[in-house]
């Protein structure tokens, strides 16, 4: 069998009961008989097909994944679950059919047994063969295939030739049987029992491995006699290709045995010439190696082991398995970089020219390296420093690597981690195991073909451990400068120095990646851009890069300002670039198709542009309009993607006290809610409120983004202004947003990521910033750019926060302005409180 059609029993094949077209699939005798003609629907969805053709009385699975032939099985579904299959001529598809000429004349009717949707791949039919048809006339091809049929029989001859036929056929059917072992072997008595000539045609047919002519050549003979003819020209076919193969199978096998015979003899005649002390021409390759190891430079250690694995080699015959593995040991060894390296580039002034042409901003990053080459030249045998540039995607943290490659002249190598779980990808195989390699860092050194290249090891955070062991515990030799000028590779298994290489690893966070691998790295962060460092770099990079790359010229395509500043700001809020990027993409593709079509030769793109090109702006201002009730904070987060900002909404019923909390939270994150609410019982008078407010009402507070996990103590404060203001009736400030963890004595403490929680506020469009105390030393990694839009007040205590953040009732207008007046914001971090300055004067006094 093949064509995964099913032959029907010998009950099947001799039923003599007529069929209507409500035909039952379960009973046996309400299936055609052979050469029975059926009485088919004169109208008929059909379903044109390629690559397989359905005799009568067989079972074939086929798939459906056009839309119009889902459609068509739909509709026979409904009714008598009768489709005609019809195969198509020439290259013709089923979606360019447009007439009854693109399509055969002769079909055959199959009934739908069983019928299986898939989203992903279409529809899975199960279809049983019941007649064959003649195809009068299409009536119309939309939604799908509709013609006028007529089914049509068997013309049957019972004379002596056709039972000749049948007898050869049924002899030449068991030959193939036997040449054939994907073939079941009870075809032998299925056949034997099958009396009826057509029937047996097509069950041969069926199980023969023909193509689509063939088969519709056997669906078309309506003389049973000719139809047998056909069948047993396809098996003397069959039989003849069967035995060729067979032929060739046994003479590949005396080959093979000729093959073995001489070489065993050629190795009696080496061994001879040997002894003659004759050699082969060309035979030479030991001595090749031999001259490359005396070429290459190699401190002792190494040139002993590389002598020792030849002189193996010498003494070991080409033929033997580990022959190969010393050759390709002994190349790796030929051609590693054990003493060569490139010369750096100490000039200070042309590296700061390279990296302030590859990267806008980073001044951070750009003075670590100028300070290294600094170093470099007041002490050439300084080690190569291990920097990690943490921060979020799309802030150019592995294109720095290739920019501090080129500024010190130096080659770049690079490898991704992310994902890697196996730790010989850092240390290599062992010999003893087939097709051993070194690891990545010596592939790596030796494509670079210098000891001392720019190494950057990617998603260095992002390093797995299973039972193959910790990649990042094999790390620890690799980037420490104490251990590294020895490192040891499983397969070379020498020490190679790597204590010239620069390495650099990128990481998204630093929670991910071990205490000992983190203390052997400096930590450099790269924090989110603001909109200005985003336009900046927009204008200076990522136009011309993307103009070039969609064959645009700057007089063919120009992006205005304006038209920059809305994607930043309404399309693309992010840390870092990519996003930007890929939106400059679409109007520089928009522009070149444009130009393409001829409708102009230069395109000036403008803000009113952008909608048409991108749709509607993504990304609203929508700070004011969520605060604009009371119970409703925006709150400062961190993520690995950089800072971001979040709304904390809190609402009240009549209930008995209970606190619900939703929004995918985190246990600690719950216990800052818990926290905020205990300490408002506790201080209730305080802030003017009902002394017994939880005893009749329950609280629910929701950090919408659901389907996002929160957690973290850092919201406590956002958690206790929603319930303040939705308890007072006084709303939180629109352009305040705060963070910081709470204790249930009132205090404020300080929490970690301010920088990048600011620069997300700024991106937000936030004007007022509450921040701990504590953290008021963290603003000085902030731009002073940013500071400067932005006010700050540092709170040590609960109380100031809600002085500060919640918005006067309407009666209260005077008194919320003299308070205003006491609690004004900050502009910079250097202009502190005078009674906070004085406690700190007084601490360090005490001190």
């Amino acid at each position: 069998m093949t064509d995964g059609k099913k032959i029907m029993s010998e009950q099947d094949l001799r039923s003599d009961e007529p069929v209507s077209v409500s035909l039952a699939d379960a009973d046996p005798d309400q299936r055609p008989s052979p050469g029975r003609l059926v009485r088919l629907p004169v109208v008929l969805p059909i379903l044109a097909v390629k690559d397989q053709s359905m005799f009568p009385r067989m079972v074939l699975p086929m798939l459906i994944s056009d839309s119009r032939h889902q459609r068509l099985v739909d509709e026979v579904l409904a009714g008598d679950k009768i489709v005609g299959l019809v195969a198509l001529r020439g290259e013709t598809s089923a979606e360019e059919v447009k007439s009854a000429a693109d399509l055969y004349d002769v079909g055959v009717a199959a009934q739908v047994l069983q019928m299986a949707k898939s989203e992903s791949e279409g529809v899975r039919l199960v279809a049983q063969g019941l007649t064959r048809f003649r195809l009068q006339e299409l009536i119309h091809t939309e939604p799908f295939l509709l013609a006028r049929v007529e089914a049509v029989s068997d013309i049957l001859s019972e004379d002596l030739e056709s039972k000749a036929l049948v007898s050869n056929l049924r002899g030449l059917f068991r030959r193939v049987l036997d040449l054939s072992p994907h073939l079941p072997s009870e075809l032998t008595s299925l056949v034997a029992s099958v009396d009826h000539p057509g029937a047996l045609c097509d069950m041969v047919a069926s199980a023969l491995n023909l193509n689509p002519e063939e088969r519709q050549s056997i669906v078309e003979a309506l003389d049973v006699a000719e139809r047998l003819r056909r069948v047993v020209t396809l098996l003397n076919r069959e039989i003849q290709v069967l035995e060729l193969g067979s032929k060739i199978q046994n003479q590949v096998k005396e080959g093979l045995d000729k093959t073995q015979r001489e070489y065993y003899l050629r190795q009696q005649l080496k061994a001879i010439q040997a002894e003659l002390g004759e050699q082969e021409p060309g035979e030479s390759e030991t001595a090749e190696l031999r001259r490359k190891l005396e070429e290459k430079l190699l401190s002792d250690e190494v040139r002993a082991e590389a002598e020792r694995e030849l002189k193996r080699l010498e003494a070991m015959h080409p033929s033997s398995a580990e022959y190969h593995v010393i050759t390709t040991y002994l190349d790796w060894i030929l051609h590693l970089p054990w003493q060569e390296q490139t010369e750096d580039h100490l000039d200070i002034k042309q590296a700061r020219a390279v990296l302030e042409a590859d990267h806008y901003d980073l001044d951070k990053v750009k003075r670590r390296i100028l300070e290294y080459l600094a170093v470099r030249k007041l002490n050439p045998e300084m080690k190569g420093p291990i920097l990690c540039l943490v921060g979020p995607p799309g802030v150019g943290k592995t294109s720095l690597g290739r920019s501090i490659a080129r500024a010190l002249g130096r080659k770049f190598a690079r490898i991704s981690l992310g994902g890697v779980r196996d730790e010989a990808e850092i240390r290599g195989h062992r010999r003893t195991y087939v097709g051993a390699l070194p690891g990545r860092i010596i592939q790596s050194v030796r494509r670079a073909g210098s000891r001392n290249p720019v190494f950057m090891l990617d998603e260095v955070d992002k390093v797995g451990a299973d039972f193959r062991g910790d990649p990042s515990s094999a790390l620890l030799e690799v980037l420490d400068p104490e251990q590294n000028f020895s490192f040891s590779d499983h397969y070379l298994d020498l020490p190679f120095d790597l204590s010239k290489v620069m390495f650099i690893t990128t990481a998204n966070v630093l929670d991910t990646i071990p205490p000992p691998l983190r203390d052997r790295m400096e930590v450099l962060e790269i924090p989110g851009y603001t909109a200005e460092d985003k336009l900046a770099i927009a204008k200076r990079y990522l136009v011309p890069r993307q103009r070039k790359e969609h064959g645009l010229s700057a007089k063919q395509l120009t992006i205005a300002d304006a038209a920059i500043k809305l994607l930043i700001s309404g399309y693309t809020r992010e840390a870092g670039l990519r996003n930007l990027e890929r939106e400059i993409g679409a109007l520089c593709r928009w522009a070149a198709r444009t130009i393409a079509e001829g409708e102009t030769k230069k395109v000036a793109v403008s803000k009113g542009d952008v909608a048409e090109v991108l749709g509607p702006q993504r990304i609203l201002p929508d700070t004011a309009l969520r605060t604009a009730v009371p119970g409703v904070a925006t709150g400062l987060a961190w993520t690995p993607s950089g800072g971001d900002i979040l709304f904390v909404e809190a609402s009240r019923m009549p209930g008995k006290g209970n606190l619900s909390l939703t929004g995918q939270l985190g246990e600690v994150m719950k216990e800052s809610a818990q926290a905020a609410v205990s300490y408002l019982r506790a201080n209730a008078e305080n802030f003017g409120l009902e002394p017994d407010f939880a005893a009749h009402t329950d609280i629910h507070v929701h950090v919408p983004a659901g389907a996002i996990p929160k957690d973290g103590p850092s919201a406590g404060v956002t958690m206790f202004t929603a319930l303040l203001s939705l308890l007072s009736g006084r709303p939180v400030r629109s352009d305040v947003a705060m963070t910081g963890e709470i204790t249930l004595r009132g205090m404020v403490l300080p929490v970690g990521g301010i920088k990048e929680k600011v620069l997300a506020a700024h991106r937000a469009g936030i004007r007022t910033l509450i921040l701990p105390a504590a953290n008021e030393r963290d603003l000085v990694d902030v731009p002073d750019k940013v500071k400067k839009q932005l006010g700050f007040h540092f709170a040590e205590r609960m109380d100031q926060v809600a002085a500060w953040a919640l918005a006067a009732k309407p009666g209260r207008a005077k008194k919320a302005k003299a308070g205003a007046k006491k609690a004004r914001p900050r502009k910079t971090a250097a202009k502190a409180k005078p009674r906070q300055a004085a406690e700190r004067k007084a601490a360090r006094g005490k001190g």
